[in-house]
């Protein structure tokens, strides 16, 4: 049997040396934008890690392998191949023994890394719990994924078409840190605030690094979330975000729109209704969280040769 998983060499060499090295997924390239922007934001979002000294390691699957630390021609096909499926971790094995292309997403792609010995993750918006989750029992596998898996995650919240006050009922029941960099006002992706509180905040990446430190003394196997909201002046108007969510989710309704189908559909929906304005709030919160990821690994690699 062929082997399911490469490790690109320079990330291996990140690793071995205890260099900085920041999971980076790969829907947002193979499902989420349209070309050719797609294949320069996976690249851009590279080249600031390594313009501040860390490694990338961009993950996806590859005609059947998962590679972690994609070669920038490897980001490339899999941003023009039509065919290339969402693959989170149930359907892992299934894609792979098909020898199929995927992106992988949140739970995937931090599952992946955290096998890798990679500690740390940068996304856009998690996954959680949909809206009539309590008749659907619609929820993201990120969140029982992240719960078992002693990693770092970077994102300006969950994603806004969710039910935000459930989702953070689950991360709480999951037993998932949660901590606001900056801030106690929970983000909502699009949003600065959510209208939604969180208990602690951090103002430094090597406040962090020592919440990880103690996490990991105590054995506690879980996620930390590090919830980065976009600045103020750079979200989408609250009454503008707010009114569109609530047309695409009228809408998917409507045309009975439902399971992983839903989140794609409403995605591009705001994306229309807004004239494309919500993928730039998008890409902006995403380099924000890329940024603060590498910072926060090159500390705990740092923390790490003490």
């Amino acid at each position: 049997m062929a082997p399911v998983v490469r490790i690109s060499d320079e990330v291996q060499a990140a690793i071995a040396g205890g260099r900085p090295v920041v999971a980076l997924e790969s829907t947002i390239f193979t499902h989420g934008l349209p070309r050719p922007r797609n294949f320069e934001v996976a690249t851009r979002a590279e080249d600031m890690l390594r313009a501040s000294g860390v490694v990338p390691a961009t993950i996806g699957v590859l005609e059947g392998e998962a590679v972690i630390g994609l070669s920038t021609k490897e980001i490339q096909h899999l941003s023009l191949v039509d065919t290339s499926v969402k693959v989170s971790i149930r359907d892992l094995p299934t894609v792979i023994a098909k020898g199929l292309n995927a992106g992988t997403t949140v739970a995937a792609t931090a599952y992946l890394a955290s096998r890798t010995g990679i500690r740390v993750f940068s996304t856009g918006g998690l996954g959680g719990v949909h809206k009539n989750a309590q008749h659907t029992f619609d929820e993201s596998a990120d969140l029982t994924t992240l719960a078992s898996l002693d990693m770092v995650v970077i994102s300006a919240g969950v994603k806004s078409i969710l039910d935000i006050k459930l989702t953070l009922e689950r991360l709480e029941t999951l037993s998932l840190g949660i901590v606001g960099y900056g801030t106690t006002n929970y983000p909502g992706f699009y949003l600065t605030d959510s209208g939604l509180d969180i208990d602690f905040s951090v103002s430094s990446p090597e406040e962090v690094a020592t919440i990880v430190a103690v996490r990991d003394t105590l054995g506690i196997r879980s996620t930390l979330l590090v919830a980065n909201p976009l600045p103020q002046d750079q979200q989408l108007p609250p009454e503008v975000i707010n009114a569109v969510i609530k047309k695409a989710q009228d809408d998917a309704e409507a045309a009975g729109i439902a399971g992983h189908d839903t989140t794609p559909f409403l995605l591009d929906s705001i994306h229309k209704e807004t004239n494309g304005r919500s993928i730039e709030v998008n890409l902006t919160l995403y380099y924000n969280n890329v940024k603060l990821g590498g910072q926060i690994a090159t500390v705990l690699s740092n923390f790490d040769k003490k």
